[in-house]
């Protein structure tokens, strides 16, 4: 049939197949969720995925009174990217397979440079903040992202951090100024290259890094005492007047603020007086706990993440999930921005608090040639072919969905450099 793919076309597809996996540099270090596609069409290609579980832990042999409810928590996971590189090819240029080809080539590029910006946008949505007042020098530098993890008890494998291609060669030649020190010390200053192992963290170089504006907020503030209830009770489901049961996502919570005038979706700050806590143990970290602006809703309200759950309520679930601590309570506490310049995101996060849901595409091929392949990353490619008599056009095209989400936005956030 005068759809059907050639040879050439085939042994094309496969090799820029086999591309794409080398291109996805994002995929590699974040986790692969497979998902059950006829369930997910049942559910809007939504489904719910557990966070971890944080217990209590108590003193002394008596337990009694111990015996705390446990509230699990989970976050909805939606294959909401629809990604696809079409292009038109005459009858005259299809004479020329090779061009055919690297037109494929280019669309795989497109296509997994997509997929990683998506990625490292979601790794960038994370509360963590490590906030720098020089330009980047090294290894103190991923050390404080490797302190803020550690007290925020991420676990110590499985840890990346994405700089801009400035950032980067401005450590790489931090190291390579370092003539007494042989192995990363020539090869960065060969290549450019600050590569794995620093500080406990895998070191990726973007040719592309989002920005953040300086933040316009000023002398913004929110109440902290338990009379301002400010602080969040977690909670599994939520209940409706008509005793319908629907999940929560509790990795965001809405406050009021004093005034939101100069606020924007992307700020970081801290609350004064309002300490982290380790999710383990409770203990105060005697640092500020750093919060993400998620959305300014109006004049007063905004959706931060993480919520404040400084355990201020007693409830169990509180108490479970504490991650953080007011050690000073006021009603006028005061909201101070972290990035206070225009700087590149680079984002860093442990592994499995973000996740990948490969998705499916169903096409009947009436008509059309459709040939698939899945990459070693779990993502599906498919292409499509179709002539058209009218105009003596072929139709081609490469299509891939997925879903991407961050499971807890307290395992990865963002350092800011050369911020006042």
């Amino acid at each position: 049939m005068p759809n059907d793919f050639s040879k050439q076309e085939i042994v094309a597809f496969e090799e820029a197949g086999l591309g794409f996996d080398d291109a996805l540099v994002m995929s590699k270090t974040i986790k692969k969720y497979d998902t059950d596609q006829t369930t997910m069409e049942r559910t809007g290609d939504v489904i719910w995925r557990p966070m971890k579980i944080v217990m209590q832990s108590h003193d002394g042999s008596d337990a009694t009174g111990d015996f705390d409810d446990v509230t699990e928590l989970s976050v909805p996971a939606t294959i909401g990217y629809d990604k696809h590189a079409s292009w038109p090819m005459s009858s005259t240029e299809m004479r020329d397979a090779s061009k055919e080809g690297k037109i494929q080539t280019a669309a795989k590029q497109t296509l997994a440079s997509q997929i990683n910006v998506a990625a490292l946008a979601v790794a960038g949505t994370g509360s963590l903040t490590v906030k720098r007042t020089v330009a980047a020098t090294g290894f103190d530098d991923i050390a404080l992202c490797d302190s803020l993890m550690n007290e925020n008890g991420v676990p110590m494998d499985y840890r990346y951090i994405a700089l801009s291609s400035r950032n980067y060669n401005a450590m790489a030649g931090n190291l390579a100024s370092r003539a007494t020190v042989s192995g990363k010390v020539q090869t960065a200053y060969e290549r450019a290259l600050v590569g794995e192992g620093i500080a406990g963290f895998d070191v990726l170089k973007l040719d592309y890094a989002g920005r953040l504006a300086a933040a316009g907020g000023v002398a913004l503030t929110i109440g902290t005492r338990v009379a301002d209830a400010m602080y969040y009770t977690p909670k599994a489901v939520s209940v409706a007047t008509t005793g319908e049961k629907s999940n929560v996502d509790n990795r965001y919570q809405r406050v009021t603020w004093s005034d939101t005038t100069g606020a924007a979706a992307g700020d970081r700050f801290t609350i004064t007086g309002v300490n982290s806590v380790h999710p383990i143990t409770k203990v105060d970290t005697g640092q500020l706990k750093t919060f993400r602006v998620v959305s300014v809703d109006d004049g007063t309200h905004v959706t931060i993440t993480p919520p404040i759950i400084s355990a201020q309520g007693g409830t169990d679930a509180e108490l479970q999930y504490q991650n953080c601590v007011v050690n000073t309570a006021a009603a006028n506490s005061l909201i101070v921005f972290l990035n206070t310049v225009a700087a590149d995101l680079n984002p860093f996060w442990y592994r499995d608090s973000i996740e990948i849901l490969p998705g499916r595409l169903a096409i009947e091929p009436n008509g059309v040639a459709v040939r698939r392949m899945t990459t070693e990353s779990g993502l599906e490619l498919v292409m499509q072919k179709q002539y058209d008599i009218m105009t003596r056009k072929t139709y081609i095209r490469i299509d891939t969905i997925f879903g991407l989400v961050n499971l807890n936005t307290e395992m990865n956030g963002v350092m800011l450099f050369s911020q006042t």
